[in-house]
């Protein structure tokens, strides 16, 4: 009996497939190249890539580590938080660069049909038609910029909210921690936070108190000399 698995149409078909696949190389005319990245982008506004081929990662990650240097997430939570508001903003200022880009490429293509010897005349009418032309795109990006400035706001004002509560909590906890380590040092006795589910050190419990006493301190001698 003959063997007529490669006859049947699966396999035809998984070879043409092969096939096309080997002289399939992406888009090769300028306008296909331009097309296929502005799907990068558009993909990059509203779907999960965050940093493009054609984004500098380091510059990316230095972005990242100001926002958390400013915001000082603590906890998983806090974290993802500005893991969100880091890719949100990223995304917000892909936004303004592309939609500088596209002015200034419609500036250059609409150059050629403005008769004025006022350069800025020039360009402002050059930029006018392509505006005119380019309307619904660029109304695009700015819709997408509004939603997403929308949901930096939202994440921004969680993430406070939960970093308020947070540091409300910390500061109820060092203050009675502060307690009970001033009573074991007024007794002479060790004192470990843990056996009372402190999370913090000897250490960073004496200088809570000793900034507590500092503040104390000037706030008498202010009101004195009021």
């Amino acid at each position: 009996m003959s063997d007529t698995t490669n006859n049947t149409p699966n396999s035809t078909r998984a070879k043409t497939n092969r096939a096309n696949s080997q002289h399939s190389t992406g888009p090769r005319t300028p306008a296909g190249k331009q097309r296929s990245s502005l799907n990068a982008l558009r993909h990059g506004l509203t779907g999960h890539v965050i940093v493009l081929p054609s984004e500098d990662l380091a510059a990316y990650q230095s972005h990242a580590q100001r926002l958390i240097h400013d915001l000082q997430p603590k906890g998983a939570l806090e974290e993802q938080l500005v893991q969100s508001l880091t890719d949100t903003s990223w995304r917000i200022n892909r936004v303004a660069a592309l939609e500088t880009n596209l002015l200034s490429l419609g500036i250059h293509e609409q150059s050629a049909n403005i008769e004025t010897a006022h350069p800025e005349a020039h360009t402002a009418l050059a930029m006018a038609a392509f505006a005119r032309e380019q309307i619904r795109a660029l109304a695009n990006l700015s819709s997408h910029e509004h939603r997403l400035s929308r949901q930096f706001e939202r994440t921004l004002k969680q993430l406070r909210e939960i970093q308020a509560e947070r540091l409300e909590k910390e500061k109820d906890q060092m203050e009675k921690a502060a307690r009970i380590l001033q009573l074991h040092q007024d007794e002479g006795i060790p004192y470990n936070p843990a056996d009372d589910g402190f999370v913090f050190s000897n250490d960073e419990i004496e200088t809570s108190i000793r900034r507590s006493d500092r503040l104390r301190q000037a706030n008498n001698a202010y009101y004195a000399s009021a």
